[in-house]
């Protein structure tokens, strides 16, 4: 099991990194955390919904993503309630007071049945826990389901993880070690410092201080490393750095208050030529190449904080300069015209009430208690010319209806509305204006994983500026996953003791 003296100490990277080491020396890894809060969802073959993170450690370890690997996820959704999703369906919605008096025992029973269903699919896999935040919280110790709980019923070796970059990595983990229980120290076996820069040898002092104090030895100082994995929290976000000064697009990024599934952004992130501006609603917009409206777990929230901060005039202004506006999922729903959610499923700011949207696609979307969970694929209708797929995984609540004929419909700019790809429902597109403005959004998460579609895409944004065209030769962003995986096990391998950790005695 690998814990962590706090959240974002870098526990998903390394069970990753664990995981591809195993399956390197031939065994059958197989990630799991029981309980996981994240708004960065998977939704794996059979329609369950999962925390992204487990789904990468899947990857990791050549598998499958599966529910049972993250049998309870937890969805904040503003004022202190989050949705409770139970292997992989959503089973209601609590607030922090009331979740350990509600969810503590169905939780885990969904614990147990992930590991009865995980284990009975891979009979000889070994499985690699993750912890989720701190394991020594002591106001919830004895309610905790996913850290030390689970350690203990499942008898694992622990590796504590603690990351130097963001300082008192000392007192970070003499002080989880003395908040833990009598019975618990002895599940640690090791510990690990992560993201420490220059050489390790600079922190042989404090590796023999911190075994002579704790008795635990130090079994690995993990550097910090340049390649830029997904983010395992959306906290993750504001650490992110205008990266690639010598890029040649910008795209604006709308960091919304309650964004989700960024890591539909991780395949433009990987673009040499692309840069990503995150844009909190009220900053400049500027002059971008495109600008992005991401997911959203309250897109009815969402959308009042854009409009209060007026980005939908700067947006209709910055259309009408000829500019290029992508919504993903929820950006999608806020392009629309109107959005009505008379269940008050979607955060509107009134119950049961709806809100206009930003009026930049005739579209109309209802909001209902069941969700859309699969994975799809259909032929792309656009770009013109377009001879490739568009894949990816739907993940949302409501239906979208364009305002008219589905094949054409006037556009508030007075263009014309047509589909995104083959298949009715999964996204849509429009020029705008007559500077060769344009507005497009799909309900596809992961659209920009597929090279070619995602090079087609950004070539039209070059075409605009010039710029000589990307090859559209591209493999899948997974090819490029595996690659940073297999760099990040190489680095775990060579300054990582596994010997205790694999040791049974």
């Amino acid at each position: 099991m690998v814990l962590g003296t706090s959240s974002g100490a870098g526990k998903s990277l390394m069970t990753a990194a664990l995981c591809r080491v195993l399956k390197r020396r031939g065994e059958i890894p197989l990630p799991f955390k029981g309980q996981n809060m994240s708004l960065n969802a998977w939704v794996d073959p059979g329609g369950g919904e999962m925390a992204y993170s487990q789904a990468l450690q899947a990857w990791a370890a050549g598998l499958e993503p599966q529910v049972a690997m993250n049998p309870v996820l937890l969805k904040p959704q503003g004022d202190s309630t989050s949705e409770v999703i139970h292997l992989g369906q959503a089973v209601g919605v609590t607030r922090a007071e009331d979740y350990y008096r509600d969810w503590f025992r169905p939780g885990w029973r969904a614990i147990r049945q992930g590991l009865a269903d995980l284990e009975g699919a891979h009979p000889r896999g070994r499985l690699v826990l993750e912890g989720a935040g701190s394991p020594v919280e002591v106001n919830l110790q004895t309610r905790d389901l996913t850290n030390l709980r689970l350690a203990q019923f499942l008898r694992a070796r622990c590796l504590l993880v603690a990351d130097i970059e963001r300082g008192g990595v000392f007192a970070q983990i003499v002080g989880t070690l003395a908040l833990l229980r009598p019975v618990e120290r002895p599940l640690i076996r090791g510990l690990l410092i992560n993201r420490f820069r220059g050489r390790s040898s600079l922190f042989d002092e404090g590796r023999l201080w911190l075994e002579r104090t704790t008795g635990v030895p130090v079994l690995g100082v993990m550097p910090w490393l340049e390649e830029l994995f997904p983010p395992e929290d959306s906290l993750d976000l504001l650490e992110r750095r205008a990266r690639k000064p010598e890029a040649e697009l910008e795209i604006v990024v709308l960091r919304l208050p309650s964004i989700s599934n960024f890591s539909d952004l991780d395949p433009l992130e990987a673009e040499p030529s692309v840069r990503l501006r995150w844009l909190r609603p009220g900053e400049d917009l500027g002059h971008p190449d495109a600008v992005l409206l991401p997911g959203s777990k309250q897109t009815l929230r969402d959308l009042a904080a854009l409009h209060r901060s007026g980005v939908g005039p700067q947006l209709q202004h910055y259309l009408a300069d000829g500019g290029h506006v992508f919504g993903l999922c929820g950006g999608l729903q806020m392009l629309g015209s109107h959005l009505r959610d008379p269940g008050g499923f979607e955060g509107g700011e009134r119950a049961g009430g709806g809100e206009q949207g930003l009026a930049l696609l005739p579209l109309t979307t209802c909001f209902g208690a069941s969700k859309t969970l699969r994975q799809h694929r259909s032929p792309a209708l656009w770009p013109p010319g377009s001879d490739v797929e568009l894949e990816g995984f739907e993940l949302h609540r409501g239906t979208t209806e364009p305002l008219g004929p589905p094949e054409l419909v006037n556009a508030p700019a007075g263009g014309e509305l047509h589909r995104l790809a083959a298949e009715e429902g999964l996204g849509w597109w429009s020029p705008w204006g007559v500077q060769g403005g344009l507005v497009a959004g799909t309900y596809l998460h992961g659209v920009f994983e597929s090279g070619p579609w995602r090079r087609r895409w950004l070539n039209r944004l070059r075409q605009r500026r010039g710029l000589t065209p990307l090859s559209e030769q591209q493999p899948h962003h997974s090819r490029q996953r595996e690659v940073l995986l297999d760099r990040l096990a190489d680095a775990f391998e060579r300054h990582v003791d596994l010997g205790p950790l694999l040791d049974p005695s």
